[in-house]
């Protein structure tokens, strides 16, 4: 080979390792044993590695990139690459056998590296543009004179017949081969692809006319290798002399690994879980296939665990995440030193994407657990470190890292208080949504979410706010929306969504907005803002605007304009309102119970809507199904309530309103109406209930007049004259048209009666008296209510007597013994006995004409009276002979004419019988039939007179009720017979049969 002798100084490198192997017997020894053990220990099975890694070194020194290729020519395996020559460092460097010529920044130039080319040869050679060297075992042992030598100590020329570098290359190394070509090739072969993606300065390599290329993309950083048997594509980072990459598809997505091992660059035994290949310079025991663990090999994980981020700030935002290490257990020492660092250096560089740009390190990182995309996209700016990865899957593999799942309530609680417009919140709202439908949240935890409101505020929460049905021109709504309404939560119409329905928020149309408690809270106190100075306003417009297409009921308390300020609706009256006709002029005014409307106002809205909010045009009506207490404000509604306990209140208001002198025209105007005129007909209800009482018909209450045709009623009550009313409207008033119930009369109807009975100005038939009388009783036995005693009463013989001159009639045969002026009595009703039975007499089933002891003894309660039976001082005066019922033919022929038994017991006949006692002036007086009985038990006979009263004797004849006596007349024996049988309503007829017993006499 011509070109420069000695260029490289060999003589000089030959001489110095001559010397200090004479100067040094064991230094030849030494370098024998070193060589050795580079041979067969870190440097087996390195041959392509150590001259790949020359040829990187070249070419990265000569700042292209490198072409290595392999060929096996005459025996001789020749390796030639591009790339900066041989120099004399290099040739130093070769023959050290300890030291490296590699400068900073090279993988590894001509150092003891080269030992690795011994596995083939013993007389290797290099040559290069610059020159050449030969290392030649036998020559060496020659020189040295010793059967076992360095190879690589002594380095000569080239002879002369060496053959220059290949065109197109630098440098070529020649290796003689002591073993197999095509095994040498083969292994060379295998180890090509990875020597690629380790050193990114060799470009291309070719064995035997086999080509493999690398090809770089300098903005992804993605590696495609061009191979015999295809294309393999990955994405490599290169950072502190170590190399990580990741297998990639033709679309770049990456093929993370499941399982490797750590190539130095070659492959070592030590197992890696990580998703993507290390290349690193970790030193590795003599065997090459185990890493030196402990402080030496520390330094060189540390650093490619800090190159491992910037691998996945390579990829693409949604490929990252592929490069964190997988949850499982470490596959070696080292590869848990190492996941242990890669997690370290994830969880404190930047690499996650965010979603307001840049990355975030895993520490810094917030995941939303949502798969929702658009939701985090939205929530850029409102929560800080957000990742722009989502769901839960996502969620949990970045914890691992360091980064903080942020929960749907913290999301909420982010948004709360931030500033959108309404149709942003809208697009939340529909992700939210999607997510909720996809279960991938729950509606509880919504409960908070801030919702914007019509007018410009935003609230958290959607219950119970207010979602418009309609377009705002349409709806009222922007009038509502200007309205200052503490707790009014009408949604934006751009932000409606069905989402907010869902967590609690309600459809709403105008019937709906104007049933918001809000909305009502501000009606109940707009009179007062009004009077306060608020401009009430806008709520009026609003009101009345939803009005138009809704219920009104319940906001007449809305204020309206008046002629003398603000009222309420609901006492405000539309000018010209008829029924202003008939109030009292002083009720109507600022001062009044009510007040008429602005004139304007009025005339600027639609009737409808006004009477709808409850401004008058007639009459109101109070309406309640289901009333609790007297309690709706209406004239003298407690004693209504009480005298009738009513299950419902349909009545008309203002009725106390009326002047005295209007009251005909009110009536028909209540008439007019349906609503009026059914609430006027009410059974039991207030309105006719309290016109009996205080209208004014011809200067009198309606209760005072009866009706023309009620005749059963005269004397007691006078006509109602003609006041322009019909005969219906009349009654509906309470003109009397006959004696009330005595369910239905009360304390004060019972008073009147009493008063108008001991007017002495009034003929009272007897018969009216009687009735009069009963109804009290019943009145008082109901204890619906107490009458107070009247100081005069009207008596039996129609006279006016006064209260301590008369008695309560208790039993009939009384009647004989006293004037009618002294006594008060009742209409009578039948003896309450079953058939055959008898009574006591005075008991409650005696005495028909007196309506019995009990209906009495209410009459007396009532009247503060004594009952007659209790205080008559009168005997019987004249003796008889007792008779059986059975012994007297005549009774019995009545008794079997009738169809009736004959009672047991019997009567004391009396030839004439008479009565004597002190209230009687102690002299005798006749009477037709007498019963010597106290109806109270207090016996007025003797025990064994032999007499029998209704109760009946014992077996001796002994009395043990009363003494029935009557004179021998058909009168007499026909009241005894009556009253002991519970006849006493046919003593007539008795009497009739006991004088002419004929069939005919019953019939006729």
């Amino acid at each position: 080979m011509s070109g420069l002798p000695d260029a490289f100084g060999l003589d000089r490198l030959r001489a110095a390792v001559l010397r200090a192997w004479r100067d040094s017997p064991t230094r030849l020894t030494e370098d024998t044993n070193a060589e050795r053990d580079l041979r067969a220990g870190g440097y087996r099975d390195r041959l392509l590695v150590e001259l790949a890694q020359n040829a990187a070194d070249a070419a990265a020194l000569a700042g292209q990139p490198g072409h290595l290729r392999v060929t096996v020519t005459g025996g001789e395996l020749r390796v030639a690459n591009t790339g900066a020559p041989l120099d004399e460092a290099g040739v130093a460097a070769l023959a050290s056998l300890r030291a490296s010529a590699k400068p900073a920044g090279t993988v590894g130039r001509f150092g003891v590296g080269f030992a690795a080319v011994l596995a083939v040869t013993s007389e290797p050679r290099i040559v290069s543009r610059t020159g050449g060297v030969v290392f030649s075992e036998q020559r060496t042992k020659d020189e040295a004179g010793a059967a076992d030598v360095p190879v690589l100590r002594l380095p000569w020329e080239p002879g002369d017949d060496e053959p220059p570098v290949p065109d197109g290359f630098d440098t070529e190394v020649r290796l003689p081969l002591a073993v197999p070509a095509g095994d040498v090739l083969d292994t060379i072969a295998a180890e090509v692809p990875d020597l690629l993606l380790a050193l990114p300065w060799l470009a291309r390599v070719d064995v035997e006319g086999r080509t493999w290329s690398r090809a770089a993309d300098s903005g992804t950083g993605v590696v495609t290798l061009t191979m015999p048997e295809g294309t393999a594509r990955w994405s490599t980072h290169v950072d502190d002399g170590v190399v990580w990459a990741l297998p990639v598809d033709d679309g770049g997505t990456p093929l993370p690994l499941t399982e490797d091992v750590l190539h130095t660059p070659t492959p070592t035994d030590e197992r890696l879980s990580l998703p993507a290949r290390l290349f690193a310079p970790v030193p590795v025991e003599p065997s090459r296939r185990r890493v030196l663990t402990g402080e030496a090999a520390r330094p060189v994980l540390a650093a490619a665990a800090r190159a491992y981020p910037g691998l996945a700030r390579s990829l693409a935002s949604d490929d990252r995440r592929v490069l964190v290490p997988s949850a499982r257990f470490p596959l070696s020492e080292v590869d848990s030193e190492l996941r242990d660092l890669v997690a370290a250096e994830l969880s404190e560089q930047d690499w996650i994407p965010a979603v307001a740009g840049g990355d975030l390190a895993g520490n810094a990182a917030r995941v939303l657990p949502v798969d929702a995309p658009e939701l985090v996209r939205l929530l850029a700016d409102v929560v800080p470190g957000l990742a722009t990865a989502c769901g839960h899957g996502p969620a949990r593999l970045l914890e691992t890292v360091g980064a903080r799942a942020i929960g749907v309530a913290d999301v909420v609680e982010a948004l709360t208080g931030i500033d959108r417009e309404p149709v942003w919140w809208h697009g939340l709202y529909d992700t939210l949504l999607a997510a909720l439908d996809a279960r991938q949240l729950d509606a509880a935890e919504l409960g908070a979410l801030p919702v914007p409101l019509a007018d410009g505020r935003t609230v958290p929460g959607p219950r119970g706010a207010l979602l418009p049905e309609s377009a705002p021109e349409e709806s009222g709504l922007l009038e509502l929306a200007g309205l200052d309404v503490v707790g009014l939560h009408l949604v934006h119409p751009d932000a409606a969504h069905p989402l907010l329905e869902r967590l609690g928020a309600h459809r709403a149309g105008p019937a709906e907005l104007l049933k918001a408690p809000a909305l009502r809270e501000a009606v109940e106190r707009s009179v007062e803002d009004a009077v306060s100075g608020v401009d009430v306003r806008p709520l009026v417009d609003a009101v009345l605007r939803l009005a138009r297409d809704s219920d009104a009921s319940g906001l007449s308390a809305l204020a309206l304009p008046a002629r003398s300020g603000w009222r309420r609706a609901d006492e405000l009256v539309l000018p010209g309102a008829p029924v202003l006709d008939v109030f009292d002029p002083e009720a109507v005014g600022e001062d009044g119970a009510l007040d008429v409307l602005d004139d304007a106002f009025a005339e600027s809205h639609d009737p409808a809507v006004l009477t709808a909010l409850g401004v008058l045009d007639s009459f109101a009506l109070i309406v309640d199904d289901e009333p609790a207490d007297a309690d709706h404000e209406l004239p003298d509604e407690t004693a209504w309530w009480e005298a009738a306990a009513p299950a419902r209140v349909y009545a008309v208001r203002d009725l106390d309103l009326i002047a005295d002198d209007a009251w005909p025209a009110a009536i028909r105007l209540l008439a007019q109406r349906p609503e009026t005129w059914r609430a006027l007909i009410e059974p039991g209800g207030h309105t006719s209930w309290w016109l009996a009482r205080f209208a004014l018909l011809d200067g009198r209450a309606p209760a005072d007049w009866r009706m023309p045709a009620a005749r059963d009623l005269a004397g007691l009550f006078d006509p109602v004259p003609d006041v322009g009313l019909s005969p219906e409207q009349l009654t509906a008033v309470g003109v009397r048209t006959a004696l009330p119930d005595a369910a239905t009369v009360d304390t004060d109807d019972a008073a009147e009666l009493c008063d108008r009975l001991a007017d002495p100005e009034r003929e009272v038939p007897l018969g009216l008296t009687l009735r009069v009388h009963r109804l009290l009783a019943e009145h008082q036995r109901a204890a619906t209510g107490h009458v107070d005693p009247p100081d005069s009463v009207r008596a039996l013989d129609g006279t006016v007597a006064d209260a301590g001159d008369v008695v309560v009639l208790d039993g009939p045969w009384l009647l004989g013994a006293l004037p009618s002026a002294r006594f008060v009595a009742c209409e009578g009703t039948a003896p309450d006995r079953g058939p055959g039975g008898s009574a006591m007499p005075g008991s409650a089933a005696g005495g028909a004409a007196t309506g019995g002891t009990a209906t009495a003894a209410a009459l007396a309660e009532a009247f503060d009276l004594p009952l007659a039976g209790a205080v008559v001082d009168a005997e019987v005066s004249s003796d008889g002979e007792f008779a059986p019922w059975t012994e007297l033919p005549a009774v019995a022929e009545v008794a079997e004419l009738l169809g009736v038994a004959l009672p047991d017991g019997g009567v004391v006949v009396h030839e004439r019988l008479t009565v004597a006692g002190a209230d009687v002036g102690g002299a005798d007086v006749d009477v037709p039939w007498w019963c010597s009985v106290d109806p109270y038990g207090d016996d007025r006979h003797e025990a064994g007179q032999g007499g029998v009263g209704p109760a009946g004797v014992d077996a001796g004849g002994v009395d043990v009720g009363g003494v029935l006596h009557a004179s021998d007349t058909s009168d007499g024996l026909a009241r005894a017979f009556a009253w002991a049988g519970g006849l006493w309503a046919r003593r007539w007829e008795i009497a009739a049969l006991l004088d002419e017993p004929d069939p005919r006499t019953l019939l006729g």
